[in-house]
C-alpha cells in the first residue's frame, strides 16, 4: 500500500481549535421553543422512542441545521458541540426523547449492548473495571483514547461532575499524518488486524473476542476503530488469540503518545444541556478522571446515542474485512478496488462549516 498525507478539514490540530468556537453550536429560542412542542407531542403520543424518525419527529426549522450538521460530521472536523438544551426543566423521559429524535436526524439508532438498550447511561456505578464484564463508562477512572463500534456518537450531558470529566478529542487523520512524518516504518502494522476483547458481550457462536485493525481504507476514506484497553485485555484473557507484534506494540504506543500531545487534541468541558457529536470513525476521544458530587442525585450523567449510517453498518464491513489472513491480504484488497485517501482539498487549517 502507497502512504502519503492527506489534506482537508478533516485534519486539525487542538492548538488551532482553541483560539476559536467554531466547533459550538448554541441553540437559538425558535429552535428551543420547536424542539419542546414536538418533544411534548411525541410524548402525548405514547409513541415508543425505538419508533422516533424525522417523520414521527418533525423539525422544519432546527431539522435543515442538522442536516448541516451531518455534514460536517462526515466531511468536515468530524465533530461539533451543541450547546443549550434545558436539560434541567425535562423529565427523564422528555430528555431521551430529545436526544432520540436530535439523533435520527443523523442515523438510525444501534444498539449498544448485548441487551439491545437503544439509549445509554454513562456514569459511575461504582463497578470495578478489573471485573472482564465492566466497560470503562461505567466508572469514573480515565478513559484512553479511543473509538465506539459505530458511525457517529451523541453524548448529551445531563448533570456534570464535581470536578474532572474534561473530554479530549483528536482526529485520526491528523494522526495517521503525525505518524507517516515520524515513524512511516510503523505505519503499516496498524493495518494488520487487531484482537479485540468483547467485554462479556459475545453472540451466539463467536469468539470472546474479534479481530479487527486500527486503520482501514473503506468507500475511499480512512476509519479508525481503536480500543487499546479491549486489546490489551484480549491478549491477557484469550491464549488462543493471535499474539500482538513488537511493531503492533510500538505502533500503539505512539499512536497513543501523539493522541496525548496538547498540541494535537481538543479538550472540552461538559456542561448540562450539551451534545457532543462525533464521526466516530474519524474522532478518537478520551475522558478525564472526575470526581462526583456527595449527592447520588447529582452525579456526573450523560446519555449516550449510537448512530449508524448504513443499513448493516460501516463498523461490520470492517469487522469482515479485518479477517484477512495478513495485513498484506488486506491492502492487496483495497488496492485492487482503486480505493485512494479521500479529502484533497488544500484547506488545511481544521475550518468546518458555518452555521
Amino acid at each position: 500500500m502507497h502512504y502519503e498525507p492527506i489534506i482537508g478539514p478533516g485534519v486539525w490540530y487542538g492548538r488551532q481549535l482553541r483560539k476559536r468556537d467554531d466547533w459550538i453550536r448554541h441553540f437559538n429560542a425558535a429552535e428551543l421553543e420547536e424542539l419542546a412542542e414536538t418533544v411534548r407531542a411525541y410524548r402525548a403520543r405514547g409513541a415508543a422512542p425505538a419508533e422516533i424518525s424525522p417523520a414521527t419527529f418533525p423539525l422544519p426549522t432546527l431539522g435543515p441545521v442538522l442536516r448541516a450538521v451531518l455534514a460536517e460530521l462526515l466531511e468536515g472536523r468530524g465533530f461539533i458541540m451543541l450547546r443549550g438544551l434545558p436539560v434541567e426543566r425535562w423529565a427523564s423521559d422528555e430528555q431521551a426523547i430529545a436526544c432520540m429524535g436530535i439523533g435520527s436526524w443523523l442515523g438510525r439508532p444501534r444498539s449498544q449492548n448485548a441487551k439491545g438498550h437503544l439509549l445509554g447511561h454513562v456514569k459511575d456505578l461504582g463497578l470495578d473495571i478489573r471485573d472482564s464484564n465492566v466497560r470503562y463508562y461505567q466508572t469514573n477512572r480515565r478513559l484512553e483514547y479511543h473509538t465506539d463500534s459505530v458511525d457517529i456518537v451523541a453524548l448529551l450531558c445531563l448533570k456534570a461532575a464535581k470536578s474532572g470529566g474534561e473530554s479530549y478529542l483528536a482526529s485520526s487523520i491528523t494522526l495517521y499524518n503525525e505518524m507517516l512524518a515520524r515513524r512511516k516504518d510503523l505505519l503499516p502494522a496498524l493495518f494488520e488486524p487487531f484482537p479485540t476483547d468483547r467485554r462479556g458481550e459475545v453472540p451466539g457462536g463467536m469468539k470472546p473476542w474479534f479481530d479487527i485493525p486500527i486503520y482501514h481504507w473503506y468507500a475511499e476514506k480512512l476509519s479508525c476503530i481503536y480500543v487499546r484497553q479491549y486489546i490489551e485485555s484480549a491478549q491477557k484473557l484469550f491464549p488462543e488469540a493471535t499474539r500482538l507484534t513488537r511493531a503492533q506494540i510500538a505502533a500503539m504506543d505512539l499512536l497513543d503518545d501523539l493522541c496525548n500531545d496538547a498540541a494535537i487534541h481538543l479538550s472540552m468541558d461538559f456542561r448540562p444541556g450539551d451534545i457532543q457529536l462525533l464521526h466516530n470513525h474519524q474522532i478518537l476521544h478520551s475522558r478525564a478522571d472526575f470526581e462526583n458530587w456527595p449527592e447520588p442525585e447529582r452525579h456526573r450523567h450523560l446519555l449516550r446515542l449510537w448512530l449508524r449510517r448504513s443499513r448493516r453498518g460501516r463498523f461490520r464491513r470492517c469487522m469482515r474485512r479485518a479477517t484477512a489472513a495478513s495485513c498484506q491480504a488486506n491492502e492487496a484488497e483495497s488496492c485492487s478496488k482503486g480505493q485512494r485517501p479521500r479529502f484533497r482539498s488544500r484547506r488545511n487549517d481544521g475550518a468546518g462549516s458555518t452555521f
